[in-house]
């Protein structure tokens, strides 16, 4: 039996779910998310918390997995989320241009123009050398973060480029000390 597809998911107040077939539409106080469910997976509401339930024992690949979008969910609606990235190199940075646009100055002979999709939004610190991306769809809010990071992903020589906050690195020894 999945041990986290077990688990159930607490409606925090505020938190309104309705379950329409393989559909399950999460609205709180952020905003409002549809999440899909796999086949044979369905959630049912039990005294404040929401339970993940399988119909037998060949969707147990996919029962934690359910379990965890919803959560997911109920969390992006409540706190958001949030995925910080830095910017390593002299001369690298970032700022906001207007509301929905990032321009990044890599190294690049030009500079690289992100457009930003709906529901994300972008905070740079006045340094312009730490992003903050924040959402309310942890899948939206990974994908932007991983596209910004791969603009100028970070150089194993000299460890310049974008790359999460906490990211450790294996830097590499040149060809000169590689005897």
């Amino acid at each position: 039996m999945s041990r986290i597809g077990r688990k159930p998911i607490p409606l925090p107040k505020g938190v309104t779910v309705k379950i329409e077939g393989s559909t399950v539409a999460v609205q709180g106080p952020k905003g409002k998310l549809d999440t899909q469910l796999p086949a044979g997976i369905r959630i049912e509401q039990q005294d404040g918390n929401l339970v993940a339930v399988r119909e037998n024992d060949s969707q147990a690949a996919v029962h934690g997995l359910a379990r965890a979008l919803v959560n997911n969910a109920v969390e992006g609606v409540t706190k958001g989320w949030t995925k910080e990235l830095e910017i390593v190199g002299i001369g690298y940075r970032a700022e906001l241009k207007g509301k929905g646009t990032v321009v990044f100055s890599l190294g690049y002979s030009h500079p690289i123009e992100y457009p930003l999709p709906t529901g994300i939004e972008v905070a740079v610190d006045p340094k312009q050398t730490k992003l903050s991306v924040t959402g309310i769809d942890r899948q939206k809010v990974g994908q932007v973060s991983a596209e910004m990071r791969s603009l100028r992903p970070p150089d194993p020589y000299k460890n310049k480029g974008v790359r999460y906050a906490g990211e450790r690195l294996k830097k590499k020894v040149g060809k000169t000390g590689a005897k």
